[in-house]
């Protein structure tokens, strides 16, 4: 059946699937393959904020106690957290403020957590580490502007319902260190946004019991944050994970969470982020690197931004060490991009979704159809996955539309379609088949971004009536991005295609 698009736009298409995106650890940003690789994803993706864990962690830096005439005194240290964020802001993106771990010398216990240790217990000195919130705060405005920074959200701790990452998931001592950093930075400047709990998937009955906490204590809270996940327990295998999926709308499902939890409490209205999200919560599950997962996730970050404000995929890079050095190129991790730039077809969604026009005219469960300011339809499109692995999917999936073309006189449109699937723009299935190499050498790292690349076609459509029927054929797994503009033909009379080998026409010029 075909889809009628209207020529009327039924809404705006939001940026909060650009609004930021995850990172590794903080000092992860110093090395050349990581700053090569945001490089590549601010031209091509462009997103606004980065956040990632350890700011606050022994590897960056910032805490730094010693001993002078017998008394212990504390110097803070920004050396690599200003070429950090000064790299940041070179290529056009800026901190989404993530205050943790807890510096060794600081924290009360020795529990940390991944394979760099990370601490997550609560400072030994509440005062020494709400001098250590406002100094590294203080540092950040001084460097780069009190109307830069205040645009820069500052979050405090990650995920602290789980015993990973917070000293017995104890809640009444997170209130305590929420309430201390959010005066901390607000003593700063009133205007800086703060605000938590960062809280895993599972954990919602934590919300409304922070908002009864901050209401009843006048905690500042400019925002409310979350993270959203769909994967089932690990099975584990050397070096990796699998794990059951969830359907994809379960992931909007928990973005929707956080305002119906709110909607009575002192904190309804605020703007709800979703600093993670992803399928898999594990950095070592293959699906990451699948064609699947792109046409799995494709409705998620085409409809979120109609749910919260923003949504982070985890993480744009596979520069990540949380379960340890990766030993393969390919190792099921959180990136859109390998290591060595290598783009997998989750990358190509966001891609994708950078060339869509922000004038939404139609949405469906398989397509988002939009207009730019010069006329110009995008419509992004995608097969249907089964999450089960028992039932196949189709090898073709159709989506129909028609499509308002508004230029008079054009009677032609000119298609530009991209494309990744099972088949195309699938370096995993191509390094799959070259032998799954560990350490590719640099023929094989070039063919492996030659098949990375989406298959491109294109074509010429008529315009009947200021329309035009456009037919897409979707294989498995296969995500879309078809660029149509109208033909303002400018071929002069003597052309004829024929006529390029030198052969006579009948219709010679006078």
């Amino acid at each position: 059946m075909r889809v009628v698009v209207p020529e009327q736009a039924t809404g705006r298409l939001t940026e909060a699937w650009r609004a930021c995106v995850g990172t590794g650890r903080f000092e992860l940003a110093l090395r050349r393959d990581y700053q090569d690789s945001l490089a590549l994803i601010q031209r091509e993706i462009g997103f606004r904020h980065i956040r990632g864990h350890g700011l606050l962690s022994d590897g960056v830096g910032v805490h730094r106690p010693y001993e002078y005439r017998g008394s212990r005194h504390v110097r803070h240290a920004f050396t690599y957290v200003d070429q950090v964020i000064d790299a940041y802001l070179d290529l056009g993106i800026r901190p989404f403020v993530e205050l943790g771990f807890m510096p060794a010398a600081l924290a009360s216990g020795d529990q940390t957590v991944f394979w760099w240790r990370g601490n997550v217990t609560p400072p030994a000195s509440w005062t020494e580490w709400a001098d250590l919130v406002r100094a590294t705060v203080a540092h950040l405005v001084d460097r780069y502007g009190l109307d830069e920074v205040r645009g820069w959200p500052i979050e405090v701790w990650n995920e602290p319902n789980l015993t990973n990452f917070w000293q017995g998931a104890d809640e009444a001592a997170y209130h305590r260190l929420y309430e201390v950093t959010a005066h901390a930075v607000k003593e700063v400047d009133a205007g800086l946004q703060v605000g938590g709990p960062a809280l895993s998937p599972g954990a919602d009955d934590w919300l409304p019991r922070f908002a009864d906490f901050v209401a009843a204590r006048s905690v500042p809270v400019d925002f409310v944050s979350k993270h959203a996940y769909s994967s089932g327990p690990a099975q584990h295998v050397p070096f990796g994970v699998h794990q059951t999926l969830t359907p994809a709308a379960g992931l909007l499902a928990q973005f929707a969470t956080p305002a119906a939890l709110l909607r009575d409490t002192a904190l309804a209205g605020l703007p709800v982020h979703i600093t993670e999200f992803n399928s898999s919560y594990r950095p070592d599950n293959p699906i990451h690197d699948t064609a699947f997962h792109a046409a799995y996730l494709a409705p998620v970050v085409a409809g979120g931004g109609d749910l919260v404000d923003s949504f982070s995929y985890w993480t744009f890079s596979d520069m990540f060490e949380e379960e340890g050095v990766p030993t393969t190129l390919f190792h099921g991790g959180f990136g859109l991009l390998t290591h060595r730039q290598i783009k997998k077809p989750t990358y190509h969604l966001y891609a994708f979704l950078a060339r869509l026009g922000d004038q939404v005219l139609a949405r469906g469960a398989d397509h988002l159809v939009t207009r730019d300011g010069t006329g110009r339809i995008t419509v992004l499109a995608w097969a249907p996955v089964d999450v089960t692995g028992r039932e196949p999917v189709p090898d073709r999936h159709t989506v129909q539309l028609s499509l308002p073309l508004a230029s008079p006189g054009a009677s032609t449109a000119f298609l530009l379609r991209s494309s990744v699937s099972e088949e195309a723009g699938n370096a995993w299935r191509a390094w799959g088949e070259m032998g799954r190499p560990a350490s590719p050498h640099a023929r094989q790292l070039d063919a492996l971004r030659e098949a990375a690349e989406p298959v491109r076609r294109h074509t010429s459509l008529p315009v009947v009536a200021g329309r035009v029927a456009l037919d897409l054929h979707l294989s498995r797994h296969e995500v879309t991005l078809v660029e149509l503009t109208a033909v303002a033909d400018e071929t002069p009379p003597w052309w004829h295609d024929e006529r390029l080998l030198g052969q006579p026409t009948g219709e010679e010029p006078a």
